[in-house]
């Protein structure tokens, strides 16, 4: 957090030093463009003049901008204060859209109405390359650090300066032609071209102006990049136990992408791999796209494959509980379920017979329907026992197993048995080997009557868990 911290002071910095030296470019190419304009008389040279004063108030307004924009997030603006350079990027449009038509006005009162003297000089050529100079050194580098910390008021200053470049190009072609007219003894037609040449810096002008107003009206109506949502949809989607992405919302806030997304999530999932899930989704997203801000919300599906059994202890998996045995019967109007539910060992009565109630409500009012619900309580079992090996017991258990195996045909032995002490009581696992084709149903009453008759000839035996499976291949 720090790091990023530091990295977001930095971008700060750099974004203020390029913006003040193009406060300060600006300041310098307009006064050298008043002065040389006025002395010549050229239109095309005071309209840039013109042009350059607006890029010093936009300059300004950039480098206000960019400073406020970098403002944290508060209390009354929970998305920053990047909205700041969209209105500032506003403003300057409209103050270049006020200079067009002033620009335009006057051509056209040069080119129809009235005549103007236009005196080319070498001063006039020497401060339009200057400009083409200075703007391109300037754009280049209001570029390099916009497209770097994603900056749309740098963005917006570094059109202007390039734009700049054209324009001063078409003002000494303009200029160019006067003074060919001049030399050669057609000056009045020629010296229109002056007034051509500032019409052609006004259509530049609203050029950059209309793209500029674009961006700066996009941006405050929150459209997103095109592209985006999709693309940020197919990562969401592409995350182990998302079902779906079916809505991604993108706002951009200077150069934040605030990204609210809604992911399907199998209704059964434990709410450990729910949070997992989410977290693998925005973890994605802020990978791809470094100045995304993503919360993503999650929504329980209910699946088609998904049983009761998947379904309840999903809901008590919301609350934290643990529910097996379960058991559901339905008849037309009425459904009853049953299961073991599992509580701490320490809970008095009163107090697990309130956590049941409480599930069994939530059940309900998930399930709807006429729904009644028995809840067998029983202590919860520890996660970990302590135990110990215990030799003398293991041929006592294997006697007892050899006489089972003689009394079951379908059974064909043992092995990995492990008799072991919990407690005062003995605990027996073990593997049973049964024919392959035998019906499952078959299996597990076999396996059940085992664990019986284990119990009954040695009352020791407190738990018998058995794992069945078939022959090994070379044993068929």
């Amino acid at each position: 957090m720090q790091d990023l911290s530091v990295a977001r002071t930095d971008a700060a910095r750099e974004k203020s030093r390029v913006a003040l030296t193009s406060v300060l470019a600006a300041v310098l190419l307009t006064g050298l463009k008043i002065v040389v304009g006025t002395a010549t008389g050229s239109l095309g040279i005071l309209a840039e003049a013109l042009h350059s004063s607006l890029d010093f108030v936009a300059a300004a307004m950039t480098y206000a901008a960019v400073r406020w924009a970098e403002r944290p997030a508060d209390d009354d603006h929970p998305y920053g204060h990047g909205k700041v350079e969209s209105f500032s990027a506003l403003f300057e449009t409209l103050l270049l859209v006020a200079t067009s038509a002033w620009i335009i006005y006057e051509a056209v009162e040069r080119l129809f109405f009235r005549e103007a003297a236009v005196t080319p000089s070498l001063a006039a050529f020497g401060v339009m390359l200057v400009s083409i100079i200075i703007d391109y050194s300037r754009s280049r580098a209001l570029l390099r650090v916009a497209k770097k910390h994603k900056s749309q008021a740098l963005e917006a200053d570094a059109l202007h300066f390039s734009t700049d470049i054209w324009s001063s190009a078409v003002v000494i072609l303009g200029l160019a032609l006067v003074s060919f007219g001049t030399r050669f003894g057609a000056h009045t037609f020629w010296a229109r071209a002056d007034a051509l040449a500032a019409l052609a810096v006004a259509g530049i002008v609203l050029w950059v102006s209309f793209r500029l107003g674009k961006a700066t009206v996009d941006a405050l109506l929150d459209r997103a990049p095109a592209g985006l949502a999709r693309q940020i949809a197919t990562l969401a989607a592409a995350v182990p136990g998302v079902l779906a992405c079916r809505r991604v919302r993108v706002r951009p806030v200077g150069p934040t992408v605030f990204v609210d997304m809604l992911v399907d999530v199998a209704h059964s999932a434990p709410f450990e791999q729910v949070n997992t899930i989410v977290s693998e989704v925005e973890r994605r997203v802020q990978e791809r796209y470094a100045q995304a801000d993503v919360v993503a919300r999650v929504c329980p599906v209910e699946l088609p494959t998904e049983g009761w059994d998947a379904r309840i202890q999903a809901i008590a998996g919301r609350i934290g509980l643990t529910v097996h045995e379960v058991q559901v019967s339905e008849n037309p109007g009425h459904r009853l379920i049953t299961f073991h539910l599992e509580v701490g060992p320490d809970l008095s009565l009163a107090d697990a017979h309130a956590v049941a109630d409480r599930l069994e409500s939530l059940i309900k009012s998930e399930l709807g329907g006429h729904t009644d619900i028995v809840t067998h309580i029983e202590p919860q079992t520890p996660k970990s026992l302590r135990h110990e090996t215990v030799p003398d017991a293991q041929p006592r258990v294997l006697a007892v197993l050899n006489k089972i195996v003689s009394e079951v045909p379908a059974l064909r032995g043992f092995h990995a048995i492990n008799v072991r002490q919990v407690g005062d009581r003995l605990a027996v696992a073990m593997h049973c080997v049964f024919d392959a084709q035998l019906p499952i149903g078959e299996v597990h009453r076999f396996a059940t009557l085992i664990e019986t008759r284990l119990k009954t000839a040695l009352p020791e035996v407190a738990d018998v868990h058995t794992h069945v499976e078939p022959p090994e291949p070379n044993e068929r």
